[in-house]
């Protein structure tokens, strides 16, 4: 039940009673209709279309048989002030016409975008924007029944608002109407949008009609009955359809066939649905019985399919009255594969090459689903939206409002590689909807993009280490690679090391051999290792992870021989944290000289009365004790890993203003914690240094928090202490 509205004893409603008598209306339940009937401001404005309008919109809305919140939401939509007389409780129990609303406002912005632009240029990117921000498919039938509903009415606006009425609708709405598969409001707007914008060339094609569009459907509905009862007699079960070609595609075919009209011969079309294959043969025989064909216009498609896979057999016939008539002839899943298959023929309707293999499945699900929607409830529905519309593109603006196709994850980055190799390049900086973001920041469908660029500039290789997240895009990847693929090789070589060397120190590994990370990925030297660094086909934390494993495996001693045979056993340590061999029930802590992190290698020293100590075998204390009592040292592994662990961490960088703003921005992104900070500025005060306590949960989040930290402008070393 609505909530209750306001004084009734004097109404205004908020619309008149020829749309308050419209059968769409009528049959809403007493309690919309009341609604509907509540006294509110008067109509007017600009935010309020005209009532012929919403007469059109509840027309179209009748012929699609929508439900009843599609026509609410439309109702809503058209009156502003009905939201407020229904009250506060109106959106939290009526979720489905909010969204419908919500859909309606969303689908103003493209429009607000396509004003922007001339010409139809990016039409394609504006269509898929739509269609990434409409969380409901049935704001789509709104939108085409109310801008066909304004088609009909442009005769009254001025020559400039009606030809930029009708330039959107031809380059959104009518695609989407087709590929859709909403054919009922498909032709119309097409028609419509001929009509306004090549006024001389849609009379030409009219006056060449021999007939008016009622008098053809009348011809279809009888030559369609006819052919019917003749499959019928011949005992084959056939589904007949007609239509008569409207005057845009009329005028389409004689373009693309360079014919007058009186040699095509498809003004009027029958489509005959089987079963198999062998009654779509019996069908044409059937029709070629019944009428004169026309030798020269057979095609059979189902023995020498087209190259998109399509099949039917295509025939025209002189028909009653002496009038040509195309009859085509698939099975139902011949049929389905030409409307929602590969074959789909929406791509070549619109001069498409090529495909996006996700957008014509998800084109396909959006067609199956306005065609038996109105039979599922509203669970079924949000379930079938979460899970089949879950985007895999976004869809970002640049700042002259032209759309950017790019995949979920896609950086500014990104952005900059798609827009030209050459913005990549020379990308220093970005924004985001007028806000200075970092380059690794994750881009949302509709955000605007502008990119800051250097005069001249290059990529840098750290964009190529995948830690560091500054590149979703393999198309964007392939880019810097192919820069530095120019370079020569003394060159990448160099820079390839320098990118190693910052890893290894970083974890306390530089001047480790190489060679259990030239074996681990089949490289014949150092020389060649560098090289796959510089280039991006080889991180440098995969080389690190490589040597660390190697170290670990050659470092694990062999078990102390001065302990009894009863403690020989494996034992836990702290609960879930690490695995001590040989030694049960002792207490086992991390050493604070080193801090070693979940996935380093470790060493356990048995202290005297403290337990076991754990260090990186690395650690210069350890070194120490292992020099005076070697036996002491006891095999330890990681078990499981605890919510973090602390490490202390330095960095030098020039002192300049947001310094810190950056670094601690650049930590929270990574997930990880700030314990304690401390600054020191060096003598000539142009250097700071900070020294940070960090909590992170294991080396590998260490590994790339240092590299964004090493990114920074203006960082010269970020490494552990």
């Amino acid at each position: 039940m609505l909530p209750a509205t306001r004084s009734t004893m004097h109404p205004a409603p908020h619309f008149p009673a020829a749309v308050l008598d419209h059968p769409a209306v009528a049959a809403l339940s007493p309690a919309w209709r009341q609604a509907l009937l509540a006294d509110a401001p008067p109509r007017g404005g600009a935010a309020v279309e005209p009532v012929e309008v919403t007469l059109g919109v509840l027309d179209a809305l009748a012929r699609l048989d929508a439900d009843a919140d599609t026509v609410l939401a439309a109702l809503v939509h058209a009156s502003p002030g009905l939201v407020a007389a229904l009250g506060a409780e109106f959106a939290a129990r009526y979720p489905a016409v909010v969204a419908l609303l919500d859909g309606q406002a969303a689908a103003a912005q493209v429009w607000a975008l396509h004003a922007e632009r001339s010409g139809s240029a990016g039409s394609e990117g504006l269509r898929r924007l739509l269609l990434a921000i409409v969380r409901d498919l049935r704001v789509v039938p709104i939108l085409l029944a109310r801008q066909l509903a304004w088609m009909k009415q442009a005769g009254t606006l001025p020559e400039a608002q009606r030809r930029e009425l009708a330039t959107l609708t031809r380059d959104i709405h009518a695609p989407l109407a087709n590929r859709l598969g909403i054919w009922q409001l498909k032709w119309e707007l097409e028609d419509q949008v001929f009509r306004h914008l090549e006024p001389d060339t849609y009379q030409r094609i009219a006056r060449l009609l021999d007939e008016k569009r009622g008098a053809r459907e009348r011809y279809i509905e009888h030559v369609t009955q006819v052919l019917r009862e003749a499959m019928a007699a011949q005992g084959i079960a056939a589904d007949v359809a007609g239509r008569p070609k409207h005057i845009y595609s009329i005028w389409r075919k004689m373009q693309r066939k360079g014919a007058p009209i009186g040699e095509l011969y498809d003004l009027r079309a029958v489509r005959v649905l089987v079963h198999d294959v062998a009654s779509c043969y019996a069908a044409l025989g059937v029709v070629h019985a019944t009428w004169v064909p026309v030798p020269s216009e057979f095609d059979d498609y189902i023995a020498r399919p087209k190259p998109n896979d399509y099949r039917s057999l295509h025939t025209a016939v002189i028909g009653p009255e002496g009038k040509t008539l195309e009859v085509q002839i698939r099975t139902h899943d011949m049929h389905r594969q030409a409307e929602l298959g590969v074959a789909a023929h929406w791509r070549y309707k619109e001069g498409g090459r090529g495909g996006d293999a996700a957008f014509d499945r998800k084109i396909a699900w959006m067609r199956r689903l306005l065609e038996d929607g109105g039979g599922r409830d509203d669970a079924a529905l949000a379930g079938e939206l979460d899970t089949e519309l879950v985007e895999d593109r976004i869809y970002a603006l640049t700042p002259k409002g032209e759309v950017v196709d790019l995949p979920v994850g896609s950086t500014p980055l990104d952005f900059a590689y798609r827009v030209h190799t050459e913005v990549g390049h020379r990308c220093r900086g970005a924004k985001v909807d007028g806000r200075i973001v970092p380059l690794d920041h994750c881009l949302r469908t509709g955000d605007r993009v502008e990119i800051m660029t250097a005069k001249t500039g290059e990529p840098r290789r750290d964009w190529l280490v995948e830690s560091n997240g500054f590149l979703a895009s393999p198309r964007s990847r392939e880019k810097v690679r192919a820069w530095f693929h120019r370079l020569d090789r003394t060159r990448n070589e160099a820079e390839g090391r320098e990118l190693l060397d910052k890893e290894l120190r970083r974890l306390g590994l530089l001047g480790a051999d190489l060679a259990p990370a030239r074996e681990r990925f089949h490289l014949a030297g150092d020389g060649e290792l560098y090289v796959q660094v510089a280039l991006g086909d080889l991180g440098p934390h995969q080389v690190a992870r490589a040597l660390a494993e190697h170290q670990r495996a050659a470092d694990a001693p062999v078990e102390p021989a001065h302990l009894p045979a009863e403690a020989r056993r494996p034992a836990r340590g702290r609960p879930g944290d690490f695995t001590v061999q040989g030694v049960g029930n002792l207490l086992v802590q991390l050493a604070r000289c080193c801090q070693p992190l979940p996935g380093e290698p470790i060493l356990g020293y048995l202290t005297r009365g403290r337990g076991v100590t754990v260090h990186r075998p690395d650690c210069g204390a350890l070194q120490r004790l292992l020099a005076r009592q070697p036996q002491r040292v006891i095999p330890v592994e990681w078990g499981r890993t605890g919510s973090g662990y602390d490490v202390d961490v330095e960095l030098v960088a020039l002192d300049r203003k947001w310094l810190l703003k950056e670094v601690t921005n650049a930590i929270a992104q990574a997930n990880a914690h700030v314990n304690a900070i401390r600054s020191d500025h060096q003598r000539n005060g142009a250097r700071v240094r900070l020294r940070l306590t960090l909590r992170v949960s294991d080396y590998g989040q260490l590994s790339s928090l240092l590299g964004k930290l090493a990114s920074l402008p203006g960082v010269e070393r970020a490494g552990r202490l």
